[in-house]
């Protein structure tokens, strides 16, 4: 899909929310991840359009305000509804910074959906703009990658943002200077 993909309506976030919740409730009792076709008959919402696009996701998890678990594939693999199920199921019990979530844990959680825009790749750190693009960080075979929303949440500004964003790919805090490649994306978060 060429171009910014159409922005997904009310129905098709509240489904890929409803999914990722049981996936995530699914996950932390031990069992498979919802079939995305069984839940959108179930729903009566129709698996067209974006959520049948091959496109990328992420699914976040908090509980009392910090970070519980956050996993997803900046570049699409498979449909938006099953990556947004997969990763429901990921950030659940996969996320290496947690241990996995406990079934009596799921109802003390928050979820959050980011369904993203293809990577593109831009010149440097001015075509990037802080709390609109994402951020994916290349350097001597190292990556990092920010969802939009984190530079913001965090209060930093695209220097302190880009410091960061190096730090997590294992590279020295100014690495980002020279030498880097970026790529951008945007995401929808709900």
């Amino acid at each position: 899909m060429s171009g910014t993909p159409a922005p997904l309506n009310a129905e098709e976030r509240a489904f890929l929310r409803e999914l990722a919740a049981r996936a995530v409730a699914a996950a932390a009792a031990g069992e498979s991840a919802p079939d995305p076709a069984g839940v959108a008959r179930e729903l009566g919402v129709p698996l067209v359009g974006r959520l049948a696009e091959t496109g990328g996701a992420f699914v976040t998890l908090h509980r009392d305000g910090r970070l519980r678990g956050c996993i997803g594939t900046i570049v699409g693999r498979e449909p938006l509804a099953a990556a947004v199920a997969d990763n429901g199921v990921a950030a659940a019990v996969h996320d290496p910074r947690f241990a996995p979530v406990a079934p009596d844990e799921v109802s003390n959680l928050t979820l959050e959906v980011s369904a993203l825009t293809p990577l593109r790749a831009v010149a440097g750190p001015g075509d990037i703009v802080v709390g609109r693009h994402g951020i994916l960080l290349e350097k001597n075979g190292r990556h990092a990658v920010f969802l939009p929303q984190v530079a913001t949440e965090q209060g930093w500004d695209l220097p302190t943002t880009l410091a960061h964003l190096c730090r997590k790919a294992g590279l020295p805090a100014d690495a980002w200077r020279e030498g880097t490649r970026f790529h951008v994306f945007e995401a929808e978060v709900f």
